[in-house]
């Protein structure tokens, strides 16, 4: 069996480096946190979970609470935070909150009776009211979008950023009547509303009016719903050339409608989806999207929660880390150019 000092060995570092990467210290270099991480993997090295815990009185488990367990991308979001905990000798425990304020308080009051070591929560029932319940001495990251003034750290994607790309590239594939499909759009700082600012901004750079018919508001983020407003769309009569939906599985719905009412894409109407679930390469037509790194977010997630479950001092500035995105251009928007 493996042991610290092989993995210091065969990454070129001390020990001292490679409990340091285990406990998710923030002063490591990412290039040597990727050394080590690639050195336990291929020695396959397991931190002796069972000392370690009884050692500092842990449980070695952290909580994930996500809206819904089988929505295709909460299902890859969790895969990557399980497989970014697993060298780390942490077991997942996964809630279901059903998107509701109090589920996700729930999971909050769990987390703070020990039941986990910390929490990575995703928020959509809160709001800027709950937080205070986020200031306790115990381990939380919040994953997704913001809190606004919650202190503690913070993992989300560049919504508005990547909404704008993804908007520009149907632009750029000659779309000019872009719907846009999703939720209702308010102040509160939502995925709706934050994509809706992205496919704004970029109707606005390209000189594009933007026409309050063509957004489209649903009752969920579903297949069905998605499905059911194409349909409508093209009976109403609604004119547009491109679609871009909240996430892939709306925009799945919205291939489906489009189909069903004999609406051909890419060739009459471009569609764009946002998440880059597995399933979206695999579709007729492959659907185009934005891919929100999941990998990189769940690793910034775990490492974060570590730091803090780890510390030992003063508690930690918070920090806010926002992934990166890439446009995966695919069959839907016409395919790569």
């Amino acid at each position: 069996m493996a042991t610290m000092q092989d993995v210091a060995r065969a990454a070129g570092v001390s020990a001292m480096t490679v409990s340091n990467v285990i406990n998710g210290h923030p002063k490591v270099g990412e290039a040597t946190r990727e050394k080590v991480l690639e050195a336990m993997a291929r020695l396959d090295y397991r931190v002796n979970v069972s000392a370690r815990n009884l050692r500092k009185g842990r449980t070695g488990t952290i909580g994930l609470a996500v809206p819904e367990v089988d929505s295709p991308y909460y299902g890859r979001l969790a895969a990557a935070i399980i497989a970014a905990a697993a060298p780390l000798g942490l077991r997942v425990a996964i809630e279901q909150t059903y998107a509701l304020r109090d589920s996700e308080l729930e999971a909050l009051a769990m987390s703070r009776n020990r039941l986990y070591d910390g929490l990575i929560l995703s928020t959509v029932g809160m709001g800027p009211q709950d937080t205070e319940w986020l200031t306790m001495d115990h381990p939380v990251v919040i994953l997704g979008e913001r809190i606004f003034g919650g202190p503690v750290d913070h993992v989300a994607m560049p919504n508005v950023e990547a909404s704008r790309a993804a908007t520009r590239h149907l632009v750029e594939r000659g779309c000019r009547r872009i719907a846009f499909v999703s939720g209702t759009v308010g102040e509160e700082v939502d995925v709706s509303s934050l994509r809706h600012t992205g496919y704004r901004q970029a109707l606005e750079e390209a000189g594009l009016p933007l026409d309050p018919e063509l957004h489209q508001r649903l009752a969920a983020f579903s297949r069905a719903e998605g499905a059911r407003c194409a349909r409508d769309m093209v009976e109403r009569g609604l004119d547009f050339d491109g679609v871009f939906c909240v996430t892939d599985t709306v925009a799945m719905g919205v291939l489906r409608g489009l189909a069903d009412a004999g609406v051909r894409v890419p060739e009459q109407v471009k569609v764009m989806g946002f998440d880059d679930v597995p399933e979206s390469g695999f579709l007729v037509p492959s659907l185009s999207t934005v891919d929100p790194d999941h990998d990189t977010m769940a690793e910034r997630a775990v490492r974060l929660l570590v730091r803090r479950i780890e510390r030992t001092g003063a508690r930690p500035e918070p920090e806010e880390f926002v992934s990166r995105f890439s446009v995966v251009v695919r069959e839907s928007t016409g395919g790569p150019a």
